[in-house]
């Protein structure tokens, strides 16, 4: 008869399977927690040690843990709070609910004030990650212009997670520049400057549930300067990005595609995006020839000098596809078109648009090739513009509210039919 064996941690016939390894604590490496004792050096004595025992979970029990420097996360080390999902705080601006100093696992952020291109607050590397947490920089402005601060969160290395944090009100977010893999998930918060920031990726990346609402604060200079400069969600380089239930309020720009020193634009497949009272939506500097594809969205407008829903610029190369969204809200337009590349709007819902009443088309093309099918144009208003650069365009089987109003002032290659009016 073979003699029996134990496997891993399995118990077989009486064998007894060694002891799982605990979390380290960072407690047990001098973090005290009170909220005005620097715990940097105590955090990332837990940390350091994890890695040198190849891996682990350092565990941030309940307290609020001041940090005056920088965290690097080492490889197969996971920081964690107690949070098991993201929770919500609404900060200093709504009186009778919590303060994130109230309850849970709280980062208090001070180092690197006065400039953002400081190191980052706290840094990931390959399969690190960072979970359960709120992160809070007590020392920001609430109601003025906001004191700029590094990126909260640098995503390096390959398989970096953030998952379940709260971002309550840093000036820059999550940087994940080369990080391929990287998985950012169940994230919430008001970063003031930028949101999320991707560029370098050369494997696919991915965005899940990532919502930035001003929990934090709407007091008026503070607001003000976050619709004038803010940007929630820029994707430079990046080989496939899946972006799945996103949502911003109350930005200058709500989603960007730009093109960067790594000298491709984004690939992306997006369900489910949002962006509300944006003074645009989403712009589009370049895309890649694979496309960005973005099917679900909603799209609301109507503060700033020219609030507009869609800005494909005229640097613009690549293809864009908009499938079942929608736009609403008193916006100027809808879209504007420019550039050499292919944008096409696919069974979208068009709801307002021109609300100064300065004759306005809610799609402006001045370039490209344009495609608009099967969509709903809900106001007796001008519909859709094709400018003299228009080099091919497709405008059938949508309805209109009153007359079909479709200018063409294009030589291009262009076909209008089938479309149903009033």
């Amino acid at each position: 008869m073979k003699p029996l064996t134990c496997f891993g941690s399995v118990l077989l016939l009486g064998c007894l399977a060694p002891a799982l390894a605990q979390p380290w604590n960072v407690r047990d490496f001098g973090a005290v927690g009170d909220g005005t004792t620097d715990d940097t050096a105590a955090f990332q004595k837990a940390l350091d040690a994890a890695a040198a025992a190849g891996g682990g979970t350092v565990l941030a029990p309940r307290g609020n843990y001041l940090f005056a420097g920088s965290l690097n996360v080492p490889p197969a080390v996971t920081l964690r709070g107690v949070w098991e999902s993201v929770p919500a705080h609404n900060g200093i601006r709504d009186a009778g609910l919590p303060k994130p100093t109230d309850d849970g696992t709280t980062f208090l952020v001070t180092g690197g004030a006065g400039s953002e291109e400081g190191p980052p607050f706290l840094t990931l590397t390959h399969n690190s990650t960072l979970k359960g947490v709120v992160l809070y920089y007590p020392n920001q402005k609430v109601d003025d212009v906001p004191e700029a601060y590094p990126w909260a969160i640098a995503m390096r290395g390959k398989n970096p997670a953030v998952l379940a944090v709260e971002l309550l009100n840093p000036y820059n977010g999550i940087n994940t520049t080369g990080s391929e893999r990287h998985l950012i998930r169940d994230v919430h918060g008001q970063p003031l400057r930028r949101g999320v920031y991707v560029d370098q990726i050369y494997d696919i990346g991915r965005i899940e549930n990532v919502h930035f609402n001003p929990w934090w604060s709407m007091k008026p200079k503070l607001f003000q300067w976050q619709m004038a400069n803010g940007e929630a969600f820029i994707f430079g380089r990046t080989d496939w990005q899946y972006v799945f239930n996103t949502f911003c309020f109350g930005y200058n720009v709500g989603y960007k595609f730009i093109k960067t020193r790594a000298r491709a634009s984004a690939t992306a497949i997006s369900l489910g995006l949002g962006a509300d009272d944006c003074q645009t939506a989403l712009v589009v500097e370049d895309s890649a020839p694979y496309g960005l594809l973005i099917t679900n969205g909603e799209f609301v407008s109507f503060h700033g000098p020219d609030p507009t829903m869609i800005d494909v610029r005229a640097s613009n190369t690549g293809s864009v596809r908009f499938v079942n969204c929608a736009f609403w809200g008193p916006c100027h337009q809808i879209a504007k078109v420019a550039g050499r590349g292919t944008v096409g709007f696919s069974d979208c819902t068009f709801v307002q648009w021109d609300a100064k009443k300065e004759g306005r088309h809610a799609i402006q093309a001045s370039g490209g090739t344009v495609l608009v099918r099967g969509c709903e144009f809900r106001e007796a208003k001008a519909h859709i513009e094709l400018g003299e650069g228009v080099r091919r365009a497709v405008i059938t089987d949508n309805i209109f509210t009153g007359p079909a109003r479709v200018t063409n002032r294009s030589e291009g290659r262009i076909q209008v039919a089938n479309n149903v009016g009033e």
